[in-house]
């Protein structure tokens, strides 16, 4: 059954702006945000999943944006080092989480930004640079906590609205992605294309974070507004779930950005 760590909303609201989608002047509806998650948390329930809480830390409103805790292989976590300073508080946090959960943790000072810049397509690590990650730091992350276990292909991004790998790319399963190819470099998209059947999707529809997906077996969970990117999942096999998440978009997040996958 797979795990997923969440983080309860109760601080969450836009304090500061680090993306292009943060506004200050737009304030976030607290009570409808809370009414957004708590729907993201049961759709993922009933998809199969177990969900695990990490408690939400005042000053630290984009704790609850988990993906970018760490990436997790086995029961080894390679620790997030942000590269704002606004969110840098939150790597003590998840570190205790992870070690009190019977992690072993890995890290160094590289700046990296975890399972938001790191998904799995099989056994192949895809591993983003440009914005949020260094490019260096998967050499370390190869060598020291997947012990050549896994090959990992490194892309880069280039638009600064998809500023981390998962707001632009979501492995279906193993032969099988959803993209927005716009947001990658040339060199990129003839690589991801080599490894797995890509479905492209809409400027309109990335906007709307359509791959900012949470995937859970044959179920595909995705913010609501994307009908087209839908129906080429549907069509598939793939059972889709929408979910609006127009709360968590005024930080530059939607499903997959608020789950960490822990297995």
């Amino acid at each position: 059954m797979k795990t997923i760590l969440m983080c309860p909303p109760t601080y969450y609201d836009v304090t500061y702006e680090i993306n292009p989608w943060m506004d200050k002047t737009k304030p976030v509806n607290k009570p409808l945000a809370w009414e957004q998650w708590t729907s993201l948390r049961r759709t993922i329930e009933s998809c199969g999943a177990t969900v695990k809480l990490i408690e939400p830390v005042n000053g630290l409103p984009d704790m609850v944006f988990t993906a970018n805790a760490g990436l997790i292989y086995k029961n080894r976590v390679w620790l997030s080092q942000f590269m704002f300073p606004e969110r840098q508080g939150e790597k003590r946090h998840f570190d205790a989480w992870f070690r009190q959960n019977g992690f072993d943790v890995y890290a160094d000072d590289t700046i990296y930004e975890g399972a938001g810049d790191s998904l799995f397509l099989g056994k192949l690590l895809i591993g983003s640079h440009g914005f949020r990650s260094d490019e260096v730091v998967y050499s370390n992350i190869k060598t020291l906590m997947l012990n050549d276990e896994v090959e990992i292909l490194s892309v880069g991004l280039i638009d600064s609205h998809f500023y981390h790998l998962d707001t632009t790319f979501a492995p279906l399963n193993p032969n099988v992605a959803i993209w927005y190819p716009k947001a990658h470099t040339e060199k990129t998209c003839k690589e991801l294309k080599a490894h797995a059947e890509l479905i492209d999707v809409s400027p309109e529809e990335a906007n709307r974070f359509a791959c900012n997906a949470v995937v859970i077996d044959e179920h595909v969970i995705l913010p609501s507004g994307s009908p087209k990117v839908t129906k080429a999942i549907e069509a598939r096999g793939f059972r889709v779930h929408s979910v609006d998440m127009s709360e968590f978009l005024k930080s530059g997040g939607a499903c997959k950005c608020l789950c960490l996958p822990l297995n």
